[in-house]
């Protein structure tokens, strides 16, 4: 990255995330940052966060900021982003499906219908949250047949398992939709555009 004269080089911006896709949409935007991955127990907060009747993009933020000070922790003097995506469809969250079976039956209920996807970024710096911004998508999926879905996941599998409602809008995937509305960093799992603007406001990187 070519710097204007005299820019100084902040602190550094870790992403707390194992994401491909998050960490393709960072770098082909020219952002410089390290990886941290952590693991913190999604299944057991996302209960307990329903159990108390949190809404689905409240469950989001949550987990990205339970991410973004896991990762601060371990890295205190970095700035972290910390993210996650949740999908809602008729009122439940669905998590990341656990085998093909699983994968399959999502398919099956997301099939012909629509669903939301709500993508949290935190930022946390010296221990402290700074920033947050949850993006909203609805899509809306055709009706395709069962030999399509199955067919579907065979040829993308084990590459969407790690997705939420089991499809890369990237890849293949796109094939499933009849409607999109919303941005497509969101449904990727990054609002590129708001952290994009806050990293540029922050003085993180030249804008």
């Amino acid at each position: 990255m070519i710097f204007p004269r005299g820019y100084q080089v902040p602190q550094r911006l870790v992403l707390a995330s194992g994401s491909s896709a998050r960490q393709s949409l960072l770098r082909c935007a020219d952002v410089h940052f390290d990886t941290l991955p952590v693991g913190v127990d999604e299944d057991r907060i996302r209960t307990a966060l329903e159990k108390n009747g949190s809404d689905p993009d409240e469950v989001a933020m949550e987990l990205a900021k339970r991410k973004a000070f896991a990762a601060a922790e371990i890295d205190p003097e970095a700035i972290v982003l910390g993210c996650d995506q949740v999908l809602e469809f008729e009122g439940k969250v669905l998590a990341k499906p656990k085998d093909r079976l699983d994968a399959r039956k999502q398919l099956g209920f997301l099939n012909g219908r629509k669903h939301r996807l709500y993508s949290a970024v935190s930022v946390c710096e010296a221990g402290q949250s700074v920033w947050q911004f949850t993006g909203k998508a609805e899509l809306q999926m055709r009706r395709s047949s069962s030999e399509f879905l199955d067919a579907y996941i065979v040829r993308n599998w084990p590459g969407i398992s790690d997705t939420v409602g089991c499809y890369k809008i990237e890849e293949e995937g796109i094939r499933l939709f009849r409607r999109i509305d919303g941005d497509h960093f969101t449904i990727v799992g990054l609002p590129l555009l708001e952290v994009m603007t806050y990293l540029v406001d922050r003085g993180l990187i030249p804008g």
